[in-house]
């Protein structure tokens, strides 16, 4: 097969390096693609969200699948485009990506199908949210309802918190029309993580959990960022736990979809609180997340090409079984000076070579070459990967990659893990 893959970033390198390795792909392609992704695959640049550009390279190209890696494109309809140019595509279309576009939405398809999640109102009026924050003390979190780079949540702890945080969703606009409808919810109490569900809209296979880190700082301190690293398995997800997940949660969510004529195909990501009383939904996306698929990728002991082709077709997973590789792995985000908030491009990166020998895997997430050498091109910059027989050794081997990677302004988080090691 020729598979493209849309995207530029870190989950779109570990998707390009997952393909390159399956016997059923003779060329891999990528739009935009990054310097990391170009050592294992043709590069194109056209943005992920130019849907006629990348529909035209896809037809020009002949390739038998696309794999839609980013939020953006998917939310757009591009597959909704490929599908009608009779190009097959992994990724749900624009209806069935809505579960991610719009939380107000996905809080509907959750109370129709009595998934467990956070109580919520839903407000476009930055009053009558005011007044709701108000009477329910400010112990609440404030999302925007669109798509806001991970970047739209808001966890507070008083009144004073939620309004500002409602103030600079609604009416200082700093999402965007992301902004303009916000979900206001309780605040759950419990453990964070992730489940990525590979499915054909009703079969479907479940990965073991996933944990981001997504404060910038040790000890999740400082902003919320897109990600600082991730690790799995993930010590309080349980067999018991998987399972309930699995009948509550995944199973409902495709059914309701499909009820509404809107089948979700491609990866579903179930962000999760565990709490005392058992997991909560606490958002949906519509795809790898990032940098999830970092760890989840060299963990799948599976050709991707072959299940992501039949994920396309409906019943295609029907039988499939997850084969998972023993041990664990463990991601370490190293980001730019400033990040994230403004940062400098154009440092040039060293060392790679030298972690890679060290039996790390690094993706590139935000790189680029300029004049012959390897630059950073991001906020967030490559994504360095352990794996090892348990935890304690994958993260061990990640942060020994990161000790011999340099450029100016690396900065990192030094517990990815802590929750599971402690």
């Amino acid at each position: 097969m020729k598979v493209l893959v849309v995207g530029g970033g870190g989950r779109e390198h570990a998707l390009a390096w997952k393909l390159r390795q399956s016997p059923r792909v003779r060329e891999v392609h990528a739009a935009p693609g990054n310097a990391g992704i170009a050592a294992l695959a043709t590069c194109h640049p056209i943005a992920a969200t130019d849907l006629e550009g990348q529909v035209r390279l896809a037809r020009d190209l002949g390739v038998d699948l696309v794999v839609v890696g980013p939020d953006d494109p998917l939310a757009l309809g591009l597959v909704d485009r490929l599908q009608a140019a009779g190009i097959r595509a992994f990724g749900p279309t624009a209806g069935a990506a809505r579960l991610e576009a719009s939380k107000s939405y996905a809080k509907a398809v959750m109370a129709r199908a009595g998934v467990p999640t956070a109580a919520a109102a839903v407000f476009d009026d930055f009053e009558a949210a005011r007044a709701y924050v108000r009477e329910r003390g400010g112990d609440v979190v404030v999302k925007a309802d669109g798509l806001a780079l991970g970047k739209g949540v808001t966890v507070c702890t008083s009144v004073e918190e939620a309004e500002a945080a409602l103030h600079r969703a609604m009416v200082e606009r700093a999402f965007g029309e992301a902004g303009s409808r916000v979900v206001v919810e309780e605040r759950l109490e419990g453990e964070e993580c992730s489940v990525l569900a590979l499915t054909d809209g009703e079969n479907f296979l479940a990965l073991p959990a996933i944990q981001d880190h997504k404060r910038v700082g040790d000890g999740d301190s400082g902003p919320n960022t897109g990600g600082m690293g991730t690790y799995t398995p993930v010590r309080s997800y349980t067999a018991e736990v998987a399972r309930e997940v699995a009948e509550r949660v995944i199973a409902p969510t495709l059914a309701a979809l499909r009820e509404e004529g809107q089948p979700f195909r491609g990866c579903l990501f179930v962000g999760l609180m565990l709490t005392a009383t058992g997991p909560r939904v606490l958002e949906f996306n519509a795809r790898f997340g990032d940098p999830e698929a970092q760890v989840a990728l060299p963990m799948l002991d599976m050709d991707l090409a072959e299940v992501a082709l039949a994920a396309t077709e409906p019943g295609g997973l029907a039988g499939a079984r997850l084969r998972w590789r023993p041990g664990a792995a463990a991601c370490v985000v190293m980001a730019s000076a400033g990040y994230p908030g403004p940062y400098e491009k154009g440092k040039p990166i060293e060392g790679l070579d030298e972690a890679e020998r060290l039996g790390t895997l690094v993706f590139h997430a935000g790189t680029a070459r300029q004049d012959g050498r390897l630059v950073t091109a991001g906020g967030r910059v490559l994504g360095v990967v352990g794996q090892g027989p348990d935890l304690r050794t994958a993260v061990d081997r990640a942060y020994a990659g990161v000790a011999a990677i340099r450029f100016e302004g690396a900065h990192f988080r030094r517990d990815i893990g802590w929750r599971s090691l402690s």
